[in-house]
């Protein structure tokens, strides 16, 4: 999966599914722009550890070029200026990965509208969609620029998923459907131009965040297993990650264009693995097992 010479920009790289798109980027030999609102000096709402300088550091250790640039993606000058800056430096863009979340601690689960805090369900909307189309607004241009650019938005389910379930909360629920949508819209406006867009949902992902609230670490998360039995389908963020990373490498992604994909389903194409040699088909698994209500088992499905 060489993507050497190629230029990205992962759009909220801080951690989870961001830094490890980010990684597996680099480590493919891409040149990535990691960019979030945290760093060694300055912490966002979150107050966590994890800062885009230290993305930067992992993808070139991974063997790519990784810059860090700090940028709240709700400022669209603070965009412009980013894509300028690339533009400048680099002359092209292309991949885009729009992965800008920030709705952990904003969700309250199985809350109706008239129940669930107002003001953070506008401002997970906000995070979670409007960052989304700023981004898109200003980066576009220069993806375009050349053909063969690619666009992945990343959210949480498939289109086929979320069409039929109902997710936490409605202003969840609408983030998510609506990062699906944009996908496949942008693909319509993408196609002429020789570019590709997609959705991409990871499976169960084990984040730092979703590690801690576990009281596990990566090493010994098989332990959460034994509170809730259905995380054994997990997969690490670098799972995503090497997911973006062969979409990016095929020459014919734009077969792909405007559908929504997992992380299993693309791993199943393109033959790679997470890092402990597994495959796992989260989505797959949550329909046909942990939603049918069987026991925890995860044979046939990683």
């Amino acid at each position: 999966m060489s993507l050497r010479g190629r230029i990205a920009l992962v759009a909220g790289a801080t951690r989870g599914a961001g830094r490890g798109i980010a990684v597996e980027l680099g480590a493919a030999g891409a040149t990535v722009y990691v960019t979030g609102r945290t760093t060694r000096g300055h912490q966002s709402e979150y107050q966590r550890a994890e800062t885009i300088e230290e993305t930067a550091e992992l993808v070139s250790a991974a063997g790519g070029t990784g810059i860090a640039r700090q940028v709240d993606h709700l400022v669209p000058d603070q965009v412009e200026g980013l894509v300028a800056h690339i533009r400048a430096e680099q002359g092209r863009l292309d991949i885009l990965v729009n992965d800008v979340w920030g709705g952990e601690t904003l969700k309250e689960w199985d809350k109706p509208v008239w129940e669930h805090n107002l003001e953070n369900g506008l401002r997970l909307l906000d995070l979670g969609v409007r960052t989304h189309l700023i981004t898109a607004h200003f980066a576009l241009p220069l993806l375009i620029a050349r053909p063969g650019g690619l666009l992945v938005e990343v959210t949480d389910g498939t289109d086929e998923y979320n069409a039929g379930h109902y997710r936490i909360n409605p202003f969840y629920d609408l983030a998510k459907v609506s990062v699906n949508r944009l996908g496949w819209a942008h693909a319509k406006d993408l196609a002429p131009h020789g570019a590709t867009s997609v959705s991409i949902t990871p499976g169960w992902l084990r984040s730092e965040m979703m590690l801690e609230a576990f009281g596990v670490t990566e090493e010994t998360w098989r332990d959460a297993t034994q509170r809730i039995p259905h995380f054994a389908i997990s997969e690490t963020p670098r799972f995503v990650g090497r997911a973006i990373a062969a979409l990016a490498a095929d020459p014919d992604r734009a077969r792909w264009n405007g559908q929504s994909l997992s992380s299993g389903q693309l791993a199943k194409a393109y033959g790679f693995t997470d890092l402990d040699g597994s495959r796992p088909d989260a989505w797959r698994y949550v329909v046909e097992v942990q939603d049918a209500g069987k026991p925890a088992d995860t044979t046939g499905y990683r």
